[in-house]
C-alpha cells in the first residue's frame, strides 16, 4: 500500500517517530493545543484529528484511533508498516474494576488480557484467550515519570474487550485474574507492535469505578485528563 493510505492523507515526513494515541479526536485536538509547539493539522480523514508539532524540541505526533480494536488495528498498522514509526503510546479512559484504583487515577498497562476476535488476524487456529503485552522499557519509564510527578498511578495487567455492553461476567474475569479495568483498544495496540518489532504502551485515566456505577461526565473525558498526556509526552 502506498501513502496516503485510505484512513491518513499525511507525508511520511509528517508523521513523528512516535505516536501519542488518544481514542477519542477531540482529545486528540486538546493535547496537541495545550502541549504542542509548532503543530499542524497533518491528517483528518474521518475526522481523527491527527497534529505533529514539538513537545521540549522533540517532534511527535497526536493522532485518535477511535473506539474498539478494529478502528485502533487499522491506524497503528498504517503507522506502524507503512510511515514506519518507531512507537505509539495510547492515552484513554478506562473503567476500574474496584474503588481501590480511585476516579482520575492512572493505569499503565504492562500487558493485555483479552479473548478478542481481533487475534484471529494473526491465530491460524483461531482466537485463543491470553496475554499480550507492552514494551518492558516504555513500562520502566512511565512509571519512573509518574513517581517523578508524584501521579497516581497502577502498573498492571488489564482486560481489552470487544465489547462495551455485554451479558458476559467481565467483573468476576477480572478479579479472578488480577486485571486492574477494562477498556477495547490495548490488545490490538500491542498486537501490531509485537508483530512488527515496535514498542507501544497504553497509559489510561480512570474515568469510572464500574462494579459502583460512578462515572466521571463525557466533558471530563475529552478535557480533563491531562497526567496520562504529560506522562506519555515524556517518553518520546
Amino acid at each position: 500500500m502506498s501513502i496516503p493510505t485510505p484512513h491518513n492523507k499525511a507525508s511520511k515526513e509528517q508523521i513523528a517517530k512516535t505516536v501519542i494515541m488518544p481514542g477519542d479526536p477531540m482529545r486528540s485536538k486538546m493535547i496537541a493545543e495545550t502541549f504542542l509547539d509548532n503543530l499542524a493539522l497533518v491528517n483528518n480523514v474521518r475526522n481523527v484529528q491527527g497534529y505533529t508539532g514539538t513537545y521540549k524540541g522533540v517532534p511527535v505526533t497526536v493522532m485518535a484511533s477511535g473506539m474498539g480494536h478494529p478502528s485502533i488495528g487499522i491506524y497503528s498498522y498504517e503507522l506502524f508498516h507503512f510511515y514506519d514509526i518507531d512507537q505509539i503510546i495510547r492515552v484513554g479512559s478506562i473503567g476500574a474494576v474496584s474503588d481501590a484504583t480511585p476516579l482520575r487515577s492512572l493505569i499503565i498497562a504492562e500487558k493485555a488480557y483479552s479473548s478478542s476476535n481481533y487475534n484471529n488476524f494473526y491465530a491460524k487456529n483461531g482466537n485463543r484467550a491470553g496475554y499480550v503485552y507492552a514494551n518492558k522499557e516504555l513500562c520502566s519509564k512511565a512509571e519512573a515519570v509518574a513517581q517523578k510527578m508524584d501521579i497516581d498511578y497502577k502498573l498492571g495487567p488489564i482486560l481489552s474487550s470487544d465489547t462495551f455492553y455485554t451479558d458476559e461476567d467481565e467483573m468476576s474475569m477480572c478479579l479472578k485474574l488480577g486485571l486492574l479495568g477494562v477498556e477495547m483498544e490495548s490488545l490490538a495496540l500491542y498486537l501490531n507492535a509485537n508483530k512488527c518489532g515496535k514498542k507501544a504502551l497504553t497509559i489510561c485515566t480512570v474515568s469510572n469505578i464500574i462494579p459502583k456505577g460512578i462515572d466521571l461526565p463525557s466533558e471530563d473525558r475529552q478535557n480533563g485528563f491531562k497526567d496520562m498526556a504529560r506522562v506519555a509526552l515524556e517518553l518520546i
